[in-house]
């Protein structure tokens, strides 16, 4: 299982967010390319960007911060989501030497593009799907819908998607721990994607226990900036 640090992005800013509430955020630091060397030099082999202005407004923010990360790290895969709604945007991110893109409020909005980035981009694309209350939430998690996040990812592996990375917002940020069954779950329900974990994995004995479930890959956030998890140790359980 891959151990992917998060970098989330507001104005050019390292932060996080309290469970998806853009005005609980935490500012970490205000050189995001600093923390992805500090995670390259740990081991990391993927990082985890997201682009929280432009998840918000639907217009990519944080473009050059991401330039200088991938510039930090040449090694190091990048995947961003973040504000991508159409082709130019996919394009944009490929050009700047993304290795994934991830689609989010796109891919419950607009199947036909999704299925287009889909079969465009194979394996270099994925969905992201951030649940509240077993919902899909969109627009940077600030607005909610009806469709059931389970069934979704379900229609997402339907339409050729093979990376889904699956959120529970109310354990993001929160470093109480995250939603175990819901990745049992996923990953017993739903044969031939990569399921990637993330929200509010906080301890080696979670790790452990996604790893064994047979979960693709774990982001983690807060407890690697606040030191309640080591890069290196979380690395070497996963294995």
């Amino acid at each position: 299982m891959l151990i992917i640090p998060a970098i989330d992005l507001i104005d050019g800013k390292a932060v996080r967010l309290y469970q998806g509430d853009y005005k609980k955020s935490r500012i970490f630091g205000d050189d995001p390319a600093a923390f992805a060397k500090r995670f390259y030099d740990g081991g990391a082999k993927w990082l985890h960007l997201v682009d929280l202005d432009g998840a918000r407004s639907a217009n990519q923010k944080n473009l050059k911060s991401v330039q200088r990360i991938i510039t930090a790290v040449p090694t190091t895969d990048v995947e961003l989501g973040g504000g991508i709604r159409d082709e130019d945007a996919v394009t944009r991110c490929f050009a700047l030497g993304v290795s994934r893109v991830i689609l989010g409020t796109a891919a419950l909005k607009d199947r036909e593009f999704t299925a287009r980035m889909v079969k465009a981009h194979g394996e270099k694309l994925a969905v992201g799907v951030d649940a509240r209350d077993g919902r899909v939430a969109t627009e940077g998690w600030t607005e909610g819908s009806d469709a059931d996040s389970i069934e979704f990812c379900k229609q997402m592996r339907d339409l050729g998607v093979r990376h889904i990375i699956y959120t529970d917002i109310s354990k993001d940020g929160a470093g109480k721990g995250t939603n175990l069954p819901v990745y049992r779950r996923l990953t017993q329900e739903i044969k031939g994607v990569c399921i990637t974990a993330s929200g509010g994995i906080s301890s080696l004995d979670e790790i452990k226990a996604l790893r064994d479930m047979g979960v693709y890959a774990s982001i983690l956030g807060s407890a690697l900036y606040t030191g309640a998890v080591e890069l290196e140790k979380a690395i070497e359980v996963a294995e």
